[in-house]
């Protein structure tokens, strides 16, 4: 507001209007998010986005993560992106540690509070 120098009324009136054409929506903590058209976009980290992997697929312990590649194409990230998240998934100990030539596999399911 003090960016365009509004008051907070005028703002809020505005995001109103916002609102009723569909361009704006509240969002947690009083606050309002302008509404993107297209598909919503995950901005959580990434080694998140890929414990929620392991419990919406059903992984167990034990059982193989899915490689590197079709992990890297799933999330549209380069395979170095991807390997520094597995490797703070191993140090925090939901993965086992991965080599070449050896299948990661899952350690320990992520419960909700690892998560978040």
């Amino acid at each position: 507001m003090s960016d365009h120098k509004v008051s907070r009324g005028v703002a809020l009136r505005a995001f109103a209007v916002l609102r009723q054409e569909g361009l704006a929506e509240p969002s947690p903590g009083g606050r309002w998010r302008v509404v993107r058209p297209g598909p919503l976009v995950d901005r959580r980290p990434l080694e998140q986005r890929i414990a929620d992997i392991i419990t919406a697929d059903g992984l167990e312990v034990g059982q193989p993560l899915p490689s590197a590649s079709r992990l890297a194409e799933r999330f549209g990230v380069s395979r170095p992106t991807l390997a520094k998240a597995l490797e703070k998934l191993e140090a925090v100990g939901i993965l086992a540690e991965g080599r070449q030539g050896k299948v990661r596999t899952v350690r320990a399911v992520p419960t909700r509070e690892e998560r978040s």
